[in-house]
């Protein structure tokens, strides 16, 4: 049954209008998980682990074919009849399905592959949170290493398809993907990243490390899948790999704004509004961050001072940047300081929070295959459903540039009280599936960079490099402001942005470059972060300002927290009833 008819049956099916809605963003969640079974694993749904996306043109456009039904279904809801809460529930949906419809106008599905992520990645990240410990699961596992040639045929269809109208990332940005594919196909099958969780499972299979014998259960597992990887995927990986290194990469395009692509100002605009969920233009986003650039900057020059450095800020930052005393000298160093730091964030919660999360986390580093095009740290999350924590990943490669002092600022924004606290505390609450697993990126990414700030608050940021550190990185997010709108708005050019990045932060170059080509191939992403951070900030000091001393910041962050992600005119709603409550029940 399609979409179209299984939402019209629940439409003609009498019964009270919050049901009906319920039944309806059931039915079109049950939908998407089945459209897009990477997403059913992630959230820890039942019954689509064995499977990939259909990402062949005509299930593409089959797919586009149903995304007005859901709007239309909800829309013959009475508004009247349904509880604030569901009127919320509706307005969030609606919001969501008008997004998708408007998208829709562009090709985006043809910008399938880049050094950020692709089939080339995101299947190795994928199978290894998948359930493994029972047979089913293992069952399911084999099933997806089968099939891995077909999503990856597809993926090749449609960048060749993107060569064919000029919708590909900059060719710059595509420079290590042929050496990613490559590593996929290097040494013995069973040392490939994608056969890590297979190697994983076979362990838990046989109830130990070893795994290997071919009369084990887990032997017996390993030897098929390292026979379906000889068989069938390691001569689709190499057909990846001949097409990327020598019709890819040597035919995208050789622009690098996203105004350069077919509509791009357009789908651009788009995506501004998308993840800063404001009005604002990219003039007025560049404006806002050329603001907050020469605001930060006179606070750096403060920390600078504190220091004692008696340089000026360039040679405070080489300084920085060559000094082997920020640096760490093995993986292991940098994964065990990350590790001590985020138990020293995790006694302090209680001061800020009154409910936290159930759901732990864990840190772990980069996967090698892609470290060296990605950036310093990032998470990912667990799922309850699925017993799977979430993960804090940070980057072990090139050591020279993973700076001790940004280490406490990271580990807030990944882990805890930022990422980590935010969406588990999010997959808890008593909302639609649709809400609990998705969310506003200027909301996510707004609270982790305010989350950096709170660390001021728990003890931390105690020497003036690491303040400094604090400070490089709401430098690095207001930053994003000025260089993303500049290269796909204003006409900037990549060096350009890597000046202006290089001009105003410590980081090394690596990173800069790093974090740049990511602005390329993810736009507007970046803006997110600032826009959410400073409307977070606004509503926090409303609240003090209305409440004096009777504001309680615990409170505060708990209605913050209590509705999952929100955009940001809702999230200022809901803040400013919470103080008119505060202010009543006080008076």
């Amino acid at each position: 049954m399609s979409l179209q008819d299984a939402l019209a049956a629940i439409v003609a099916t009498p019964c009270p209008a919050g049901e009906r809605l319920h039944r309806l963003l059931r039915a079109t969640w049950d939908w998407e998980m089945a459209e897009f079974p990477e997403r059913a694993t992630w959230n820890g749904v039942p019954g689509h682990d064995h499977r990939w996306s259909d990402r062949s043109r005509a299930a593409i456009e089959r797919r586009r074919g149903e995304l007005a039904a859901p709007l239309e279904a909800v829309r013959t809801l009475t508004v009247g009849q349904l509880s604030a809460a569901d009127v919320l529930n509706r307005d969030l949906f609606l919001q969501e399905c008008e997004q998708s419809i408007e998208e829709a106008r562009w090709p985006f599905e043809l910008l399938c592959l880049s050094q950020m992520d692709g089939v080339h990645q995101d299947p190795a990240q994928l199978l290894a949170a998948a359930p493994a410990t029972s047979a089913a699961d293992r069952g399911n596992l084999l099933a997806r290493l089968l099939t891995l040639p077909t999503l990856i045929d597809q993926t090749i269809e449609l960048l060749r398809e993107g060569l064919a109208r000029g919708v590909t990332p900059p060719q710059v940005v595509l420079r290590d993907v042929p050496r990613q594919v490559a590593q996929l196909l290097e040494g013995p099958a069973r040392e490939t990243p994608l056969l890590a969780p297979y190697v994983a499972a076979a362990r838990h299979a046989d109830g130990g490390p070893s795994g290997r014998g071919a009369e084990t259960a887990g032997g017996r597992f390993l030897a098929e899948a390292e026979r379906a990887f000889a068989a069938v995927v390691r001569p689709a990986l190499e057909r990846l790999h001949e097409f990327v290194a020598r019709r890819y990469v040597p035919g995208a395009r050789t622009t690098t704004g996203w105004r350069d692509l077919p509509d791009g100002e357009a789908w651009y605009a788009f995506k501004v509004r998308e993840q800063t969920t404001t009005r604002l233009t990219p003039r007025e986003i560049h404006a806002i961050g050329l603001e907050e650039v020469a605001r930060i900057g006179a606070a750096m020059d403060a920390a600078r001072r504190d220091s004692g450095f008696t340089g000026d800020f360039a040679a405070f930052c080489d300084f920085l940047r060559t000094d082997p005393r920020f640096y760490c000298t093995s993986p292991e160093q940098l994964l065990r300081e990350f590790r001590d730091l985020c138990k020293r964030v995790d006694p302090q919660l209680p001061r800020l929070f009154r409910r936290l999360p159930r759901l732990p986390y864990g840190v772990c580093e980069v996967p090698a295959f892609s470290a060296e095009s990605q950036t310093m740290a990032y998470y990912l999350p667990g799922s309850p459903e699925a017993g799977r924590p979430g993960w804090f990943f940070a980057n072990t490669s090139k050591l020279d540039s993973r700076a001790r002092w940004e280490f406490e600022a990271l580990a807030l924004h990944e882990a805890v009280p930022g990422h980590h606290l935010q969406i588990a505390l999010a997959q808890e609450l008593d909302l639609p599936e649709f809400r609990r697993h998705g969310g506003c990126n200027a909301y996510v990414e707004g609270w982790a960079l305010y989350s950096e700030a709170l660390g001021h608050e728990m003890g931390f940021y105690a020497d003036p490099y690491s303040r400094f550190g604090q400070l490089s990185y709401e430098m690095w997010r207001a930053i994003r402001l000025v260089v993303d709108t500049g290269l796909h708005a204003l006409g900037w050019t990549r060096q350009q942005a890597i000046d202006f990045f290089a001009a105003h932060t410590g980081k090394p170059l690596h990173d800069i470059t790093v974090e740049v080509d990511r602005y390329l191939v993810w736009p507007a992403q970046a803006l997110s972060y600032k826009i959410g951070e400073l409307a977070i900030w606004r509503m926090r000091r409303a609240a003090e300002q209305s409440l004096g001393a009777n504001f309680d910041l615990r409170g505060f962050h708990d209605e913050l927290l209590g509705e999952g992600a929100l955009p940001l005119e809702l999230l200022d709603a809901r803040m400013a009833a919470w103080i008119e409550r505060r202010r009543a029940s006080s008076g």
